[in-house]
């Protein structure tokens, strides 16, 4: 499933064809919406939270409605110009959007429903903040409060519960817990610190949606420090790195660690 910053820039490409122009017609392939025609509303732009994407659009009588989507495991969205090929089947596209400069088209997405902007908070509010938002230092205390509410929960499936923090998946999760030193399989009472985590969680995801990957060891040729190295030698210490399920009540995820650099819990 894509991470926070992946989906951010979608978003941003989004804006990038369609913020500023009135939809010349769109296609709603999904059942609840299949007789609803945005043609003529404006796209104001198109907001995240975490791993949500919001598309805020003006109908022409001045209604704000909002077209809420989620890539989940499969989705995309394409950008391409008005009447160029489709980079993918027909029958996987559920949502067309079609402007006069540049066509969205929205393959295999997971959610897909309008409502009005005013209603966004019924499918955000539950979620924990944006680590790419705002992050005020509210959005801190909150963070810190949901992740370590339970302390003996395991810390990767804490990070990666949208409702404690959102934007973390498995890359930057595991990533962060090399950065911190701690095991994504302990509790999450072995982190000293959970403030300085969420802080360097929210910078490895900002740098990431700057550079268009993840980066966290600053090497293009070797990008990261554990995901997916299983078996190779960790860059700080030489030990082979290992991988497994983030914990046992979360077996269909896979975390990695370096086992001398994050000692187990």
């Amino acid at each position: 499933m894509p991470e926070g910053d992946a989906v951010r820039r979608t978003a941003d490409r989004l804006d990038r064809a369609l913020a500023g122009q009135v939809l010349v017609g769109s296609d709603l392939r999904v059942p609840q919406l299949a007789t609803t025609d945005l043609t003529g509303a404006t796209v104001e732009r198109t907001a995240t939270h975490g791993k949500h994407l919001l598309t805020r659009l003006t109908m022409p009588d001045g209604t704000p409605l909002t077209l809420h989507s989620h890539l989940k495991m499969e989705g995309s969205w394409r950008v391409i110009a008005p009447g160029a090929p489709w980079p993918g089947p027909a029958h996987d596209a559920r949502v067309v959007l079609r402007g006069a400069r540049a066509e969205a088209v929205g393959f295999r997405l997971g959610i897909v429903e309008l409502l009005a902007t005013a209603d966004e908070g019924a499918v955000v509010d539950h979620l924990g903040p944006d680590l790419l938002g705002s992050w005020t230092a509210d959005d801190e205390a909150t963070a810190c409060a949901r992740l370590t509410a339970v302390p003996d929960r395991v810390l990767g499936a804490s990070l990666l519960d949208q409702t404690v923090v959102a934007g973390l998946g498995t890359i930057w999760m595991s990533e962060v817990c090399f950065v911190q030193g701690v095991h994504p399989q302990a509790p999450v009472a072995a982190v000293a610190d959970p403030l300085r985590l969420l802080r360097r969680a929210r910078l490895l995801l900002r740098s990431g949606l700057q550079h268009g990957q993840p980066l966290t060891t600053g090497d293009r040729r070797d990008p990261v420090w554990v995901y997916r190295r299983q078996r190779r030698p960790c860059l700080r210490c030489r030990t082979p790195i290992e991988a497994g399920p983030v914990g046992a009540a979360d077996r269909e995820r896979t975390t990695y660690w370096c086992p001398r650099c994050q000692p187990a819990p």
